[in-house]
């Protein structure tokens, strides 16, 4: 029979080697990749501040650093979480809805087209592409759809993974190749990063940690360079302040502030 205590020893010493290896990610993503996060938050506040929009889109988990960035306390119009529920809506892994259909539908092409099709984009508008492998079709036609249209490209991926992955689409492109900027979340191939003897694959993805970094880092540098034009967000507040009048006000302000930035698109 195996020993609790030390079932209890091994599982702590876990939970801290991949806090360690979180911590030591954010500490290089913040060395390596500060500046081109910089340069994206200020490509999103010209953005906006031009009356444009910068969607967001990821399929699967990435689809959590797009409403990680909107709908969000802290958050201001100008940032449009484009989540296509089909790519992303798998938690119940089998079955309706499950996790096998939303992997092939990733890997469909033509799809991102009939996505963008959905919309008038306007000469201002960018996107940020968010995708770890960065070798899908559907991310990769997300991006070149944009571009395409005129429209900037931020790619959030992991060059190490995408270096040593092969291209899907059959373009032979990877997300890599059809970006204006390109920020590297850090994660090693198949983000996991915990090796754990007696299991054969890794465990601990952390694109979840360096991808909210990013984007909250973006939110905040855009939010800063909007305030040096001139240009106040409207920002979400708690909705937890219950009783509170100005959260109340502040909440109504925003609603009306994001409808009238979405207003070029169906025009």
């Amino acid at each position: 029979m195996s020993d609790p205590a030390l079932n209890k020893t091994v599982s702590r010493q876990a939970g801290l080697a991949f806090y360690d290896h979180a911590m030591n990610l954010l500490e290089e993503l913040k060395t390596t990749q500060s500046e081109v996060i910089q340069k994206a938050a200020e490509l999103c506040a010209e953005r906006i501040a031009s009356g444009g929009l910068v969607f967001l889109f990821g399929n699967g988990h990435s689809r959590m650093m797009c409403e990680e960035m909107t709908p969000r306390q802290g958050g201001f119009p100008g940032f449009v979480a484009l989540v296509e529920t089909a790519l992303s809506n798998h938690a119940a892994i089998i079955g309706t809805n499950g996790l096998r259909s939303s992997l092939y539908l990733e890997n469909y092409e033509g799809y991102a087209e009939h996505i963008l099709s959905s919309f008038h984009f306007g000469r201002h508008d960018a996107f940020i592409v968010i995708s770890t492998s960065g070798i899908r079709p559907v991310v990769v036609e997300m991006a070149m759809g944009a571009r395409s249209r005129g429209l900037p490209v931020i790619a959030i991926v992991s060059k190490a993974h995408s270096e040593v992955a092969q291209a899907v689409h059959s373009s032979g492109k990877k997300l890599v190749h059809c970006a204006d900027l390109v920020i590297d979340n850090l994660c090693p191939p198949g983000d996991c990063v915990l090796k754990l003897e007696g299991l054969e694959w890794n465990t601990g993805p952390v694109s979840t940690i360096t991808g909210a970094m990013i984007i909250n880092m973006i939110r905040c540098g855009a939010a800063e360079a909007l305030l040096a034009k001139g240009m106040k967000p409207v920002i979400l507040p708690s909705h937890q302040f219950l009783g509170n009048t100005s959260a109340a006000e502040q909440l109504d302000a925003f609603y009306e502030a994001y409808r009238q930035s979405l207003k070029h698109l169906f025009e």
